[in-house]
C-alpha cells in the first residue's frame, strides 16, 4: 500500500495523512470528498460590453475606495475593503468589476451563504443589465460560466486557477471563517487578483493584508451619513426577558415598525416564537432547517408579518425598511462582537429610513456586547 505522508490534495492543499485515503491505488482527499462535480469550462466567451446603472450617486467616499479600487486591480494588488455595515460595499467594486469584464477577464463574486448570494444575483442582474449574471450555489449548478458569476464560496472548487477577479464578501462569516477547506478552495480558484469585503474581518485577515503589496481599504461612514445604531442594554433574569420582550415588540408595534428577533439557537428561536405567538398573530419564524424560508422571509417584506423570530440566518445580506432589531439572549456564547455588530447593521439601511433600535436583552453584560457597543461608537466619532 502506497505511502500517504507524501501525499497533498490539489483542491483543497491537505497534507494531513489521517484526512488521506487510498482507493484503487489511488490517494484520495477526505477533507474535500464530498466536493467533486463538473467543472467550469475556461473557454466561456465574455461579453465584453460591460455597464451598470444605478438610480443613485455614489458618495465621495464610495467613489474614492471604488477609483483605488481599478488602481490596485491594475497593478496586481489584492485589496481588503474593510467597511461599516450599510456602507454599500457593494456599489464600490462595480467599477472594478466593469473594468474587469470589458477587458475579458473572467469575474466572480462570492459570499457563504445560499441565501444571499440568491439575493445580490437579483440585484447584479438588474445593475448589469448588458451581462449574463449567472449564480451558482448547492443544487442549482447546471450554468458554470456568465460574464459575472454569484457565487457560494462551497462552489469554488468548481473553477480551477479561473477568476481574474474574485470578490468575497462577509469573509468574517459561517461557514467561510476559519474553514481551511474553504480558504484553500479561494486560492484554487483565484488566478489574478482577490478583493476581500467585511465590516469585522478576521484579524488573520488584516494581517495579510498588510503585508508589502496588498492593501486595506476603509470606510467608516454608511453611504447615506447617518451614524449606525447604538444598541440598548437591557439586563433582565429569568422570565423577565420574555416580559420585557413582550413590552418592546408592543412599542415598536404601535410605530408600525416590523421587526427582527434574534436568537442564538434553534431551539431557543422555536421556543420563542411559541411564546411571542401568544401575543401577536402576525409573527414567524426562520431557520437554517425551516425549509419555507424564502417564502417566509418574502411575506415579511410584503408586510404579511410583522415580526420575524430568526437566527443567524438573518444576520447578513438583508435590508428591509424601518426595521428594528432585539438580539434576545444577548449574552448567549455563540454571540460575538462581529456577529453582534452585523446584527446591529441590518437596522437603518435605508436613505428614506436611516434610522432604528437595537436592543439587546440579556441576563448579564458580556464583554463581546461591551466590544460591539464601544466598535460602533469608535466608527460614529468617524463621522
Amino acid at each position: 500500500m502506497e505511502n500517504c505522508n507524501s501525499f497533498t490534495c490539489p483542491i483543497c492543499g491537505n497534507k494531513d495523512s489521517k484526512y488521506i485515503g487510498i482507493r484503487n491505488n489511488h490517494k484520495y482527499c477526505r477533507k474535500c470528498l464530498t466536493f467533486r462535480g463538473q467543472e467550469a469550462n475556461s473557454n466561456f466567451f465574455i461579453n465584453t460590453n460591460a455597464e451598470y446603472s444605478l438610480s443613485y450617486q455614489l458618495t465621495d467616499d464610495q467613489l474614492r475606495l471604488s477609483h483605488k479600487l481599478v488602481e490596485n486591480f491594475k497593478k496586481g494588488k489584492d485589496s481588503l475593503v474593510q467597511a461599516v455595515c450599510g456602507s454599500g460595499k457593494t456599489e464600490i467594486v462595480l467599477e472594478v468589476i466593469k473594468y474587469a469584464i470589458s477587458n475579458r477577464m473572467k469575474v466572480g463574486f462570492a459570499v457563504p451563504r445560499r441565501d444571499v448570494i440568491k439575493e445580490l444575483h437579483q440585484r447584479f442582474k438588474s445593475i448589469f443589465t448588458n451581462n449574463r449574471v449567472g449564480v451558482v450555489y448547492g443544487g442549482h449548478t447546471g450554468r458554470l460560466n456568465a460574464d459575472l458569476i454569484c457565487i457560494t464560496t462551497h462552489q469554488l472548487f468548481r473553477y480551477k486557477n479561473y477568476f481574474d477577479l474574485l470578490i468575497v464578501d462577509e469573509v468574517d462569516a459561517f461557514p467561510y471563517n476559519g474553514n481551511d477547506v474553504l480558504e484553500a478552495f479561494l486560492k484554487y480558484a483565484v488566478r489574478g487578483q482577490l478583493i476581500m469585503m467585511s465590516a469585522t474581518p478576521p484579524k488573520n485577515v488584516i494581517e495579510e493584508f498588510s503585508k508589502e503589496g496588498k492593501d486595506i481599504l476603509r470606510l467608516n461612514t454608511r453611504f447615506h451619513g447617518h451614524p449606525l445604531p447604538v444598541p440598548r442594554l437591557e439586563i433582565h433574569r429569568g422570565l423577565m426577558k420574555y416580559f420585557y420582550l413582550v413590552r418592546e415588540l408592543r412599542a415598536f408595534l404601535a410605530k408600525n415598525k416590523p421587526v427582527f428577533v434574534f436568537a442564538p439557537t434553534i431551539d431557543i428561536c422555536e421556543q420563542t416564537y411559541e411564546v411571542l405567538k401568544i401575543f401577536f398573530p402576525n409573527i414567524n419564524y426562520v431557520h437554517s432547517k425551516k425549509e419555507d424560508r424564502s417564502e417566509v422571509i418574502e411575506a415579511f417584506r410584503n408586510k404579511k408579518y410583522k415580526v420575524l423570530v430568526t437566527t443567524a440566518v438573518l444576520e447578513r445580506g438583508v435590508t428591509v425598511k424601518d426595521l428594528q432589531v432585539i438580539i434576545f439572549q444577548a449574552d448567549h456564547a455563540i454571540y460575538s462582537s462581529q456577529a453582534l455588530i452585523q446584527i446591529s447593521g441590518r437596522v437603518g439601511r435605508k436613505k428614506d429610513a436611516p434610522t432604528g433600535d437595537v436592543v439587546f436583552i440579556a441576563d448579564k453584560k458580556t464583554n463581546e456586547m461591551e466590544i460591539c457597543i464601544n466598535e460602533i461608537k469608535r466608527a460614529n466619532s468617524n463621522l
